[in-house]
């Protein structure tokens, strides 16, 4: 059994309800009244946290905008921008971040943040970030694992793209840097992503494999793929946030509008409130004895006359013999006068 893991008084466990995470990534559309907006709805849809990233354009790349700086896929949503300029558009300005985690501090939500080089890790640990999210496309660079790690803060490490050896060796890395709290989130790294490259499955293979809680970070569209995740296991649901998707931001069209994350919160927790146990028999709101049949007399008998498909039959509701007492009683007699509608017991043969 792994062991549940805190991050600022939020319990992650698999017998716990998933800690649900909203994305700001840039929705923000370059405006910090937009992201102090996003806070607040986010604080409204019952979400647990809120997770923004750290970096610029300069810690990720160079300005160039042709060769393979040219982002060229014509099937992306980014398609005609240089890498340089997308990063510009999306970062999340470093001077807004205080005000971003002081604003969800006051309205009870988890803030915290994915550094993408080390020097972002310097500067969230003067924030007090209280945990660290490191995305698919960095989730194989060594050097920033073990920097996060050795802050002793829960780490949660997103999986996209990665292969079986490089599972391996990304928790063998910050467990031996320090890390003692880990969650793995199954992502596919896709914008949007498909529900049938998901491949939920791998979840409690993963968490078997690596002995630690595993969540989702998900870029499907809608909640299903959200939802599925936790009845396989699923600890942490990560989904992007936006406003409106009329605004255009550079995640919008992945991205969930308020009115949507919210019916996801609810949706996981009945998913997770489904679980249960292992159990068989009825449970407490299951009325057995007005769901089964039993035995009734259903005519007016009189004492020594005899047990007959005419005067017992298995009828509704539960209270009487049980069934499958039925060609036992045959030819017996009852022991006294008995009324049309009296329960059928041994009491009352002979």
């Amino acid at each position: 059994m792994i062991d549940n893991i805190t991050i600022d008084k939020i319990q992650i466990g698999k017998k716990l309800k998933p800690m649900i995470v909203a994305e700001m990534s840039g929705n923000h559309n370059q405006s910090l009244d937009k992201a102090l907006q996003i806070v607040e709805e986010v604080a409204k849809t019952g979400a647990h946290a809120l997770k923004i990233q750290t970096y610029t354009a300069d810690t990720l790349t160079i300005d160039k905008k042709d060769g393979d700086f040219f982002l060229g896929d014509k099937n992306s949503l980014w398609y005609g921008m240089s890498m340089y300029e997308l990063y510009q558009q999306a970062h999340t300005p470093w001077e807004w971040h205080q005000s971003i985690f002081e604003r969800c501090r006051e309205l009870g939500l988890l803030c915290f943040s994915s550094p993408f080089d080390e020097t972002a890790v310097d500067f969230l640990e003067e924030l007090d970030c209280p945990c660290y999210k490191i995305g698919s496309t960095e989730n194989t660079d060594f050097n920033l694992l073990k920097k996060v790690a050795k802050t002793g803060k829960p780490l949660i490490i997103s999986t996209g793209m990665a292969t079986v050896s490089d599972l391996g060796e990304i928790v063998s890395t910050v467990r031996k840097a320090g890390c003692k709290d880990l969650v793995l989130l199954k992502c596919t790294a896709a914008y949007p992503a498909k529900a049938s490259d998901a491949n939920l499955l791998t979840i409690p293979n993963m968490s078997n494999m690596l002995n630690c809680h595993i969540g989702l970070s998900d870029h499907t569209l809608g909640t299903g793929v959200a939802v599925a995740s936790v009845a396989i296991g699923a600890v942490v649901i990560e989904k992007h946030f936006t406003i409106s998707r009329k605004d255009k931001g550079v995640d919008t069209e992945f991205s969930m509008e308020p009115h949507e994350f919210k019916q996801m919160v609810i949706d996981t927790e009945v998913a997770w409130s489904a679980l249960g146990e292992i159990r068989y028999e009825a449970t407490n709101n299951e009325n057995r004895n007005l769901s089964r049949r039993s035995l009734y007399i259903v005519k007016d008998m009189k004492k020594g006359e005899i047990i007959s498909k005419k005067n017992v039959r298995s009828i509704r509701p539960g209270y009487g013999l049980p069934v499958k007492f039925f060609d036992d009683v045959l030819g017996m007699k009852v022991t006294k006068d008995v009324l049309r509608g009296t329960r059928l017991s041994f009491d009352l043969l002979k």
